[in-house]
């Protein structure tokens, strides 16, 4: 069994308390500040860099980025309040 429900809910609670509890030069208040077109621009750039990695056939770049994305994709969910639940709850769903 997969260990990385137990890094994304860590994830997920550390983005969640930079939200609720800003630090300075923190790039998660950063991308906060910025709002949510900067996020999504963000998730834009990541799944494309996945992309590139996957064509170029490297496990390691494709590792790399995949996680810069889940990052991105983790602080769209905490700026719009929405629990990692609702997506296991939606997976669930569809399986």
């Amino acid at each position: 069994m997969s260990q990385i429900g137990n890094i994304m809910d860590e994830l997920y609670a550390v983005i969640e308390d930079r939200k609720q509890n800003p630090k300075e030069g923190s790039y998660t208040n950063y991308l906060f500040d910025k709002g949510v077109d900067k996020i999504c621009k963000k998730i834009g750039e990541e799944a494309a860099e996945v992309i590139i990695a996957a064509k170029n056939n490297n496990a390691g770049e494709i590792i790399y980025e995949v996680s810069d994305l889940l990052y991105h994709l983790n602080v769209l969910l905490v700026q719009s309040d929405i629990p990692l639940d609702s997506i296991y709850a939606e997976l669930k769903k569809r399986r």
